[in-house]
């Protein structure tokens, strides 16, 4: 089994980091903050999972998971992987063929929605303490290539300056420590470290040496 323990302690170190930043920013804005238990907006948006949070969130699902459960999430993951193929070839074939700009299928994309297989009955995260960074920051104003983002059912209004988690230097981070990833099981691969994957993609994917090409 791959040992990716070094790299894991400085990805939860940066998750910290993001959580003392979050927390200042519902202590200052506690009313425009909508998010409160058992809000799964987040839970149906469409978005990747760097190479370090990908395999970082599979380590913790077959370790905090038992058998059946393992199952169940996995079902579910094929059928949202299924759909988040069929999305992402419809928008790309509207970009090559032009009939959209790189900004318009973004803004496309970000319309669309999938359950996330880690969403349960009751309406919770079955990997809450876990869960993925973009999950962690949706509730807050973020800014990612200079365009500010809300959460819709907060209460942050355009037009007004509130403190901002900036999502470009934090994905800069996390392809950081996926190339810390992969030299901590000596792989000498760098088109991996650029590899961003869908949630479902990631529970999915077995990350052993056939993967890594070891």
């Amino acid at each position: 089994m791959l040992d990716f323990t070094k790299t894991f302690e400085k990805y939860e170190t940066l998750v910290g980091e993001i959580e003392k930043g979050i927390l200042k920013i519902k202590e200052a804005f506690p009313e425009e903050i909508g998010c409160h238990k058992q809000c799964s907006d987040c839970c149906f948006a469409v978005f990747d999972l760097s190479l370090v949070e990908a395999v970082y969130l599979n380590y913790r699902f077959f370790q905090e998971k038992g058998k059946e459960e393992q199952e169940t999430i996995l079902e579910k993951a094929n059928t949202a992987d299924r759909q988040a193929y069929r999305i992402k070839r419809n928008l790309n074939k509207m970009l090559t063929q032009g009939k959209q700009t790189e900004e318009e299928v973004l803004s496309l994309l970000s319309q669309e929605r999938i359950e996330c297989p880690l969403l349960n009955k009751n309406s919770l995260c079955d990997l809450y303490e876990y869960r993925p960074i973009t999950c962690r920051v949706y509730g807050v104003p973020t800014a990612i290539h200079g365009a500010g983002h809300t959460c819709g059912i907060s209460g942050f209004r355009e037009g007004i300056a509130y403190p901002t988690i900036n999502l470009d230097t934090i994905n800069n981070r996390l392809i950081a420590l996926s190339r810390d990833l992969l030299e901590e099981i000596q792989v000498k691969n760098p088109p991996l470290e650029q590899r961003w994957l869908p949630l479902s993609t990631s529970l999915l994917t077995d990350y052993d040496e056939d993967y890594f090409g070891l």
